[in-house]
């Protein structure tokens, strides 16, 4: 039987590979097949940690407007959660994080709209 020699097609197709992972460390980048497990971690990865960090941001957003509501002398709020509950129940459309940036940035206008929230909540005070 004669002999088959693989032609460029499989080579090809490692070198495609191999681009992707010339960044990484070691083996993970030079024996194909650790390249393609280590290339398989990766976008599992990253599609995972898409989802992190949307989750982790909505953290922080509410870390920081939980930290301005406290350190406010007059106690407008006692809560986070009192405060988007009222902006929800007035049909504001401010999210998370657009208070958040509101509060750190310009935190006389972010009381001037949790003051309008009271009085409406409250017309007679």
């Amino acid at each position: 039987m004669t002999r088959i020699k693989r032609g460029y097609i499989a080579r090809k197709r490692r070198t495609k590979v191999r681009l992707f992972t010339s960044s990484f460390r070691g083996a993970h980048s030079r024996l194909t097949r650790t390249i393609t497990q280590q290339k398989i971690k990766a976008l599992v990865s990253a599609h995972r940690d898409r989802n992190r960090k949307k989750r982790d941001f909505r953290g922080l957003w509410i870390n920081r407007i939980n930290a301005v509501i406290g350190e406010n002398p007059k106690k407008i709020y006692d809560s986070y959660r009192n405060l988007l509950y009222n902006l929800y129940k007035r049909q504001l459309l401010l999210n998370r994080k657009m208070v958040a940036q509101i509060a750190i940035l310009k935190g006389n206008c972010f009381f001037m709209i949790a003051n309008e929230i009271i009085k409406k909540q409250f017309p007679g005070d």
